[in-house]
Order: structure tokens, then C-alpha cells, then sequence
């Protein structure tokens, strides 16, 4: 659907719409914070109004889906807004296509190549996001630099690289299956993520400790999702024990991580809503405490703090 109305209706009309200079202006309103007010409905009809408002035309869209007293404009039953989140998901994999394979020889010879890659990348979608959608992220708190567990609230893909990005050797515990993802799967493994099979983390952490102590491994920021799965903004999903058996197993201090990410990035879908997306890295939890006092303190920690966030998203 998204390719025929391209073809059929976005791209006979690119000229009317004032070609890239049209697309610049559309993006400017993006980067000055306009959150899209002159796009979505608040006095005129899309990008067509606001070039052929400079070229002093009547209409705006010349008849293509535009309601001159408000609402946003539309092609094909698409809206800009719509055709701009599109374009930002497909440039964005497809750099990931790009450099994975520009870093691979990196990658391969040495890990840091493989965490040179991913840290580029994140940087490019940071960079693309708000640009293009005007999604800014805010990493708040102090951010850990030695050995830790770092149990994080996850809403969705892009608060795993905003995390990755802000911490200096992330290592993610991961399901095992992830290392079959093209591209993804061999990063991951070169950088040292701790991969799982389902009911044997024990071991996998076990593992990972002996390396670190004989030095085949270096000691990093571990990063859990507690809850196991990415869970939307206002929905309750239960913190699973296996975070309290690696933490009193690792003697470690532990980082809880709120985040209102999902109200910009949301779990499924391309819509991509503009604002300021945080992760916020909350007091540690210092070791000692039993599994059961671990955690209840982190999932009411983490809970009332992400609640918080999602305030000042309202």
C-alpha cells in the first residue's frame, strides 16, 4: 500500500510540493521545536501549504487530500507525517545494513570494532530522529563505569540504544535466538553479550564470571530487563526473580533504570511521536540485601520513577 501510493500519488506530485526545498522546510519545523503545529492540523495542510504559501498560491495542495481550514495533509490516504515516519524506519535499517557491513572487517579482526559499529549507529538514529521526527533523548542520573548489573524498564528498540550508547562496555543478557538475527546476532556475540538459553542463565553467568576472573572477558555493565519483555507506558507486567538471583550471584551493585521512551517510540508500528525521550539511571542498590528485599525495593523504585517521567510527557 505504502509503495503504490508513492508511486501513484506522492511522487507525480514531489514538484507541487515544492521538491526538497519543500522536504527542507518540512524538516526545519522539526528541528526548531515547532512540534509539527504547522503540519498536524493547527492553522494549515502539510507541507504543500507552507511552500506554496511562499510561492503566494491559493491552495495548498492542489487538491490532494488538503482541507484548507486544518487538518493534516494527506496522499493516498497517507499523511506527510506518515510518509516522513516511513522514510526515517527505512534509511534507518538500511544504515544498519551499511554499516554492518563497512565495520565488519573491524568487527570480526576485533571486538571493539563490533562496539565501534554499534555506538556509530546509535548515533546515527539519535542523529535521524531528531531531524527527522523530532525525537531528542535525555540520559539522566550518573552513569556507571566499572562492573554493575543494570536492571532497566523497557519500552522499546530505541531505549536499548539509548542505554548501549550512554554506557561505556553495555553487556546485554539476551536470548540465545538473537544471535540467529542477520547482523545483530554476530554483533552482539563479538562484543561479549551473555547469551541465555531459557531456564539456564545460572550457567551462562557463571560462565561469564570464570572469564572475567581468568581475563578472557572484560568486566563491564551487565543489563537486565527485569521485566523480560518490552511492556508500554502505564501497563503492569511482573519483574521476574531471575534479576535477584543475579544480583545477589554478582555481589554487585545494581543501577535501576526508569524510562518514558514508549510514548515516542512506541512497541509496535512506525508511528514515531516527537518529545523528549528519557532514561533516567536512579540510585544503586547496593549489595547484601535478599532476593525478595531486592526486589520489591527495584520494582518500586523503577516503577514510581518511570511513572514520573510519563508526567512530564502529559
Amino acid at each position: 500500500y505504502i509503495v503504490r501510493a508513492f508511486t501513484s500519488v506522492y511522487l507525480p506530485r514531489w514538484g507541487r510540493w515544492g521538491g526538497w526545498h519543500g522536504f527542507r522546510l518540512y524538516l526545519g519545523s522539526v528541528h526548531s521545536g515547532a512540534r509539527y503545529s504547522g503540519f498536524d492540523g493547527a492553522g494549515v495542510c502539510g507541507l504543500g501549504v507552507a511552500v506554496t504559501t511562499l510561492r503566494a498560491a491559493p491552495q495548498c495542495f492542489g487538491g490532494v487530500g488538503c482541507n484548507p481550514c486544518g487538518g493534516a495533509a494527506n496522499v493516498g490516504g497517507l499523511t506527510v507525517r506518515q510518509i516522513v515516519e516511513f522514510l526515517f524506519m527505512l534509511q534507518m535499517y538500511a544504515m544498519m545494513l551499511i554499516m554492518g557491513i563497512v565495520f565488519l572487517p573491524w568487527a570480526i579482526v576485533h571486538k571493539d570494532g563490533a562496539r565501534a559499529a554499534c555506538k556509530t549507529y546509535c548515533r546515527w538514529v539519535f542523529w535521524t530522529a531528531k531531524h527527522m521526527v523530532g525525537i531528542e533523548r535525555d540520559v539522566r542520573g550518573t552513569v556507571p563505569d566499572g562492573a554493575c548489573l543494570v536492571a532497566a524498564k523497557h519500552q522499546s528498540f530505541f531505549d536499548i540504544m539509548i542505554l548501549f550508547e550512554a554506557l561505556p562496555n553495555a553487556l546485554f543478557i539476551m536470548k540465545r535466538e538473537i544471535l540467529w538475527t542477520p547482523g545483530i546476532g554476530l554483533y552482539a556475540w563479538r562484543m561479549g553479550c551473555v547469551q541465555v538459553n531459557r531456564g539456564k542463565m545460572g550457567a551462562a553467568i557463571k560462565r561469564m564470571l570464570d572469564d572475567v576472573a581468568s581475563g578472557a572477558r572484560h568486566p563491564g555493565q551487565l543489563v537486565i530487563y527485569p521485566q523480560g519483555t518490552r511492556v508500554p507506558p502505564g501497563v503492569h507486567e511482573r519483574y521476574k526473580v531471575g534479576t535477584g538471583a543475579l544480583y545477589e550471584s554478582l555481589q554487585q551493585s545494581c543501577y535501576p533504570v526508569a524510562v518514558n521512551v514508549g510514548h515516542f517510540w512506541q512497541r509496535k508500528g512506525i508511528t514515531r511521536v516527537p518529545g523528549l525521550a528519557v532514561v533516567e539511571m536512579l540510585e544503586p542498590i547496593e549489595p547484601g540485601l535478599s532476593i525478595t528485599e531486592f526486589m520489591e525495593r527495584l520494582e518500586r523504585e523503577v516503577e514510581a520513577a518511570s511513572d514520573a517521567l510519563s508526567k512530564e510527557v502529559i
